[in-house]
């Protein structure tokens, strides 16, 4: 029986899928372990954005790969700060957000969770700082005009975030769990003695 093309080009091919199973697998494992670490990660990737920053600042160019990244963590910031479900689009289903003290208490759930929010960055800075070594991506640009325009897109933008927070009453950040106290003492007991 003789061989065929197909078999060769499978069997050539076997050991890169092995390498990259191997190399996924300890990847997700290196994940899964920083998960319980956030300042860790964070500084991590604190890092990483100084070294992108640094290389940026020493070639004086790729302000276009530049303003792409501040718009994709603008985005990225945006799914943040934003719950799951948008009491303003699901106001009508029952999903929304308390917003009476007479409301089921309902916690905060992102729609975009820290892990992800962080793991997207770092993988955005990675990405733009290799693009930094192609002269393809270092288009000649006036950069104080990208500054501002980005400057006026995150303060509009966060105003409007700002205020649908307001407007629906709920607060992305917490610190930690929160406990019981007890009923509070009643008005009277609290007022000084005159």
């Amino acid at each position: 029986m003789e061989a065929s093309p197909m078999d060769a080009d499978y069997s050539s091919s076997l050991p890169f899928a092995k390498w990259r199973s191997d190399t996924s697998r300890h990847f997700q494992h290196f994940l899964d372990r920083s998960t319980p670490h956030p300042v860790g990660r964070w500084l991590g990737t604190l890092a990483i954005a100084s070294i992108y920053a640094l290389r940026c600042y020493l070639i004086q160019g790729f302000y276009i790969v530049s303003y792409g990244l501040g718009i994709y963590l603008l985005n990225l910031l945006i799914g943040f700060l934003s719950p799951v479900v948008d009491p303003e689009m699901e106001g009508l289903d029952g999903a929304s957000l308390p917003t009476r003290g007479s409301d089921e208490f309902k916690p905060f759930i992102r729609r975009l969770p820290e892990f992800k929010f962080w793991y997207s960055i770092t993988k955005a800075f990675c990405v733009a700082f290799v693009m930094t070594f192609f002269s393809v991506f270092d288009v000649p640009v006036f950069w104080p005009i990208l500054l501002f325009y980005w400057v006026v897109l995150f303060f509009l933008t966060m105003k409007r975030q700002i205020q649908h927070m307001i407007k629906y009453k709920y607060v992305p950040f917490s610190r930690g769990k929160q406990k019981y106290t007890g009923k509070k003492a009643s008005g009277s007991s609290t007022l000084p003695k005159d």
